[in-house]
This record gives structure tokens, sequence and C-alpha cells, in this order.
């Protein structure tokens, strides 16, 4: 492998000179220029050439030529003719290596030979002016859909300025073995085109327009399809080739950030880059935000401590630690703090990887990054952290609260495929499936990122349109964990704490469907309840505090690992109902 990084311009929003100049401030080597890209553009191929070099950039594939192969005489005839005016163009703009694309046109037949010999006959063409036909097999060409079958047709041609172009998403979606890609010598793999996505059951044309995404953000397994190419020998650059609305419709620079952290990632799992590995978390180290402290104090937390230089307080209940900063923005989770063995090191990681490196001015050394939220990452390491603040020596007592159990971050929409990313590559935090759920006000798309000790929820809007919105806009909560829900919720009660009642309705349909020895407590305390075929999850909240944070208490038992998310429309819709009683 060459090491170097390339972006198909069509992954990015923009004009062709917005996405050049994004893709060479993330650090690109090179770009494969779309046409109609190129098409729009008032630069001349040879303008663009020029810039693409003042930016550092090479152009590595221009794309895509359709449509060619195993067709009648007179559609030849025009195909050549619009290949040289194509191979013109090319020569201008310095591009070696064109994309031809197998063919979906109602012209084409089902003929090897014919297709062979065609494809041939353009590669001679290609091979006069020094450039090098990568022919694709598209999921959903008319004949021919496989990489097995486009290799085929290219070893009957055999013509050195002919090879073929791998596309990950055209092989994987198709549920092909890439294992045979080993046997195509590593000379006649040309280019290298990469995408992730997400598994769905739809249409493959639309799934590939649509739902595509950068490595690592989806369920290909895009380690072990990259390793079996470089070991056939390929030596190109790892090519992002990604159709996503969403992408198409951000801001390209952080957008191109994010691309070109998923490459790094990928090139330190096959073997190509080093990284410092992605250390243990050993747990929440404390949660940062801008809340009353009497809310804490009302659920059993302690003020034990108050920051040397800046206007934030330390409340702890058993080993949950809630930082309240009264600088921070009101009612947010503005900070995380992360428990590991060796900080620098996960800030090296995290550095490598292009997270943003916040500088600090504490009296203890803290790495901290930015999340793509804008929460601040600390790493945390044996509690040195704890020495910023002045202990009030006032010993923690409780009332059964014993640690955080996970932290839910909303998500902009534009950024959920990002943090997944982030937190997955930047953290080692392995993702679990995506859920999505019918919330009052639209569809919600929920994914969790984490293991036992640490474990974080992201949460994003799918679709939100017009000024009517909820009166809670991007909820964010800190869940708390304990071991008897039932006993933690009666205490709280009973001492005032502000929580949230859950209608009846909700209790009579869980009664249906569950025969429960316990159900009149839930009912009685408000206390939701999820289980699944490991274990049981018992789970309350309080009110919300200031505009959109509350705070949830949670008992998982058994091997339970979600999150109760069954549950969330019930306490979406009873925090809405609760606002509206204060309005």
């Amino acid at each position: 492998m060459s090491g170097d990084t390339a972006i198909a311009t069509v992954c990015l929003s923009g004009t062709l000179e917005d996405k050049l100049a994004a893709a060479a401030a993330a650090g690109f080597d090179g770009v494969e220029i779309f046409e109609n890209d190129l098409i729009a553009s008032r630069r001349s191929p040879s303008e663009i050439r020029g810039l693409c070099a003042e930016l550092g950039l090479t152009i590595d594939l221009y794309q895509p030529f359709r449509d060619f192969e195993a067709v009648p005489p007179d559609v030849l005839q025009a195909n050549l003719r619009r290949a040289r005016r194509k191979f013109d163009l090319m020569a201008e703009l310095g591009a070696d290596t064109v994309l031809v694309c197998s063919s979906v046109s109602p012209d084409a037949v089902d003929d090897d030979d014919l297709a062979a010999a065609q494809l041939r006959s353009l590669a001679e063409l290609a091979g006069e002016r020094g450039i090098r036909v990568a022919y694709e097999a598209l999921a959903w060409g008319r004949y021919v859909n496989t990489y097995e079958h486009a290799w085929r047709i290219v070893r009957r041609a055999d013509h050195p300025a002919l090879g073929v172009c791998l596309d990950s998403f055209h092989i994987l979606s198709r549920g092909s073995d890439p294992r045979a890609i080993r046997t195509i010598p590593g000379d006649k793999i040309f280019f290298l085109q990469l995408a992730d996505a997400p598994l769905l059951d739809m249409d493959v044309l639309h799934w590939s327009r649509h739902h595509r995404l950068f490595p690592g953000q989806g369920a290909f397994d895009l380690a072990e399809f990259t390793g079996h190419v470089l070991a056939a020998g390929y030596r190109g650059p790892l090519s992002l080739e990604v159709f996503n609305d969403v992408f198409r419709q951000a801001d390209p620079r952080p957008a191109a950030v994010d691309a070109m952290r998923s490459l790094l990632a990928l090139r330190e799992s096959v073997g190509a880059l080093e990284v410092p590995a992605a250390l243990r978390l050993d747990g929440h180290a404390f949660a940062e935000l801008a809340v009353p402290g009497t809310v804490l104090a009302d659920l059993g937390f302690t003020h034990v401590g108050t920051h040397r230089s800046k206007p934030v307080q330390l409340w702890q209940q058993g080993s949950a630690r809630v930082l309240v900063n009264a600088a921070a923005e009101e009612g947010s989770i503005s900070a995380l703090g992360l428990a590991c063995a060796d900080p620098k090191r996960s800030a090296r990681r995290a550095e490598t990887l292009l997270a943003p490196v916040l500088p600090r001015e504490h009296e203890t050394d803290l790495a901290a990054v930015a999340a793509p939220d804008g929460t601040e990452i600390f790493f945390c390491g044996d509690d040195e952290w704890l020495r910023d603040f002045v202990p009030s020596g006032v010993s923690s007592a409780g009332m059964g609260i014993t640690g955080i159990d996970h932290i839910a971050l909303t998500q902009p929409f534009d950024h959920f495929d990002e943090a997944t990313l982030f937190y997955r590559s930047v953290l080692g935090l392995p993702p679990e499936a995506v859920s999505e759920f019918a919330a009052p006000f639209g569809l919600v798309r929920s994914r969790a990122v984490g293991a036992q000790d640490v474990r974080l929820t992201l949460d994003s809007a799918l679709v939100r349109r017009g000024e009517w919105a909820p009166g809670v806009p991007s909820p964010q909560h800190v869940a708390f964990a304990c071991e008897d829900a039932l006993a933690v919720a009666r205490a709280l009660r009973e001492s005032g704490a502000p929580l949230l009642e859950i209608p009846s309705n909700y209790y009579d349909d869980l009664e249906a469907r569950f025969d429960l020895p316990f159900a009149a407590e839930l009912r009685e305390n408000s206390v939701l309840y999820d289980r699944d075929s490991s274990g049981e999850f018992l789970h309350f909240c309080t009110e919300l505090v200031g505009s959109r944070v509350f705070f949830e208490v949670v008992q998982r038992i058994g091997g339970y690992r979600g999150y109760g998310v069954v549950n969330t429309p019930v306490y979406m819709t009873a925090h809405r109902e609760r606002r509206l009683s204060r309005a």
C-alpha cells in the first residue's frame, strides 16, 4: 500500500473548489473528481489541475464513464467518440485513471466475449494516451454485478491498460465473499474505493446512493475487506467514495476531517499506521453540568469540594461525581471525565485521530479533547484531578446511588454518524446497533457506545420541520446506578426530590404484558420497567432541571445490557406535559 489517501468529491458538499479546499485542509493526498462537479465548475480542467497542485492534491481518478461495454456496433462507435473527448479532458486535467462502471444500459447484452473485446478497444485507445481504465462491477449492473465477473472479463480482455476497480459497497452489499480478491494480481487492481453502510433491507441502488457511510460508521467489516485487497498486492491509495444525503449538505470542512479520521482508523486496523492503542477506560470520573446544586442535594449528593480557581463545585454520592459549573451553558452537559491509566497517551491517540486538543489552564495537567458536538472529554488518571478542589470537609452520605451508569448526549442530526466514529476510533468505545423509536415529536435514532465501565448513548431526531417543536429540545441526561431502584425512589420521594410522574396507562399496559410481583410498587413510585433475555431494568427520572437536562436512576438486574429505550417515549411525553403545566 502506498500510504496515500484520497476522497471522491461526491462525498462532500459545496462547489468543486469548496470540496478540494476541504480535502486538502483535512490532509488528503489526492481526490477522485466526479464528473458532475467538474461540469458545474467555471474553471477549465487545466485550471482545476493547477488548483489541485497549489493545494497539494493529486487527481487519482476521473469518474464515472457509464454504459460502455457489450453494446451494438453503432452504440460502440458513439461510446468511443465519447471516450476520446473524455480522454482529452483527462489529459488537460492531469488524471491518468478513469472509472468505467459496468453497464446498466438497455442496449447491453449478456455476452462476456463481446464485453471483453469492446473494453479492450477502449483500453487500446486509453493506453495510447497513457491512461488506465478501471472497470467496476456495479452491484446493480445489468449483467455484470460482481467483482468476480468483472475480473473474468478484464482477464479475458488481456490489456495492460485495463484493470479492475474494487468498491467495498458494491461487493459487501451483495454479500459477496471478498476472500477471492486475493487471487487477483495486485497490479491489475487499478483502484480501491471504500465505503461503509448500515445493514438495510432495501433496493441496493437506493441504499448506495443515499446511505453510504465513512469506514467505522456502519456495519461492514472494512478491515477484513481492505486486508484482502492489500494481501493481493494493491499499492494504490485508500480512497473514499461515499454517497450520503447528510454529508452532501453538511459543511465540507468538518466532514472531510471526519472522512480522514475514518481512514486513519482503518489504516490502524490493518496494521498500516502506528497510533497509540486505545486504552481501557475504567469508568466515568465525572460529569460536568450547569445545574443548581440544590437539585443534587435533593438526590442525596453532598457538596464535597470547590475548585481552587473556577466557579465549579464538586458533588458526590458513592462513586458518582458531578461538577456544577456556574460558567457553563445553562442546562447542559458540558464535559465528561473518563478514567484511564495513561491520560497523556489517550490524548496523543485522540490528537493523531484529529480530535481537537483543548488548551487547559488549571492546577492539574489534565488532557482534554473536544467531541464533535463540542462536549469536552477529559482523560483522568488516579483521581489526580481532585487536587484542583478544596475539600469542604463534609462527607458524602447518600440515598443509594452508587455511581454513573451512563450518560445520554443528544447529537445534531448532521453529526450523528460522526459522533459514532469519534467515540469508536478515538476512545475505543464499541458501538451497538442503531435503534429507532417513535417519540411524541417524531422519529428518534439512538445508538449506544461503550461497555460495562463507560457507557454513552447518542440520540438524534431524524427529521424536524417547521416552528412547532417539543418543549424539551435536545434533551440530555446523566443516569446514576443503584442496587435497589424501588428503595431509592421511595427515599428520594420522601425527601422531596422532583421525580417525574408516570401516567397510570403505562402501568395498566405493563401489568397486561408482565406478571410482576412488584408491579404495585412500580406504579406507586413511577418506576419504569424493561427486560431482555439476560435480565431486567428498573429506572426512573427526575423532572427537567433547566431547559433540557434531567437525571435518571437505573438498576440493572442479571445481564441486562440495554437502556430501556422502549420507555423513552413515555417519559418524553411526561416531561413535555410537566413543562406545559409550569408555563
